[in-house]
């Protein structure tokens, strides 16, 4: 079953807020990663997307940055499962296409390795930990 929502891109200082909403709710209070691992430099120079439900709440949130790594990718918990996290990643995946980068990679969280790979990403490398979850690089050309 689908979610209809709807995307927009743009720079941190236009989303800032509902992103750091979501995230909050989602890595620092659902997966306790720390706060000092979450809010970073490359916030101020990616690509943020927000994905919004049809009554305007902001439900999802990924970013893009500018070595073309697609993370922080984030769904509320009530709007898992409804492809909403398809759609920001693909609108992502598109942007990176569109501004002529030749590949867009990211740290999957293990149990999302399947998401990803419908995606077209492949793994690469061993697991490793990140914020105490299991991760692996998986990448994805865009020619």
């Amino acid at each position: 079953m689908s979610m209809h929502c709807r995307i927009e891109l743009d720079g941190w200082m236009m989303q800032e807020a509902g992103a750091r909403r979501v995230r909050t709710l989602v890595f620092l209070e659902e997966q306790q990663v720390p706060p000092d691992m979450e809010w970073d430099e490359f916030d101020a120079v990616s690509l943020h997307a927000l994905a919004r439900a049809e009554n305007g709440a902001v439900i999802g949130t990924g970013r893009l940055l500018p070595d073309g790594h697609i993370g922080r990718m984030a769904v509320l918990k009530a709007a898992r499962g409804k492809g909403v996290g398809s759609v920001i990643l693909q609108a992502l995946m598109q942007a990176a296409r569109e501004r002529g980068d030749a590949e867009v990679a990211l740290h999957a969280q293990l149990q999302a390795e399947h998401f990803y790979a419908r995606f077209g990403f492949v793994r690469e490398g061993e697991e490793f930990m990140e914020a105490g979850i299991p991760h692996i690089l998986m990448r994805h050309a865009l020619a």
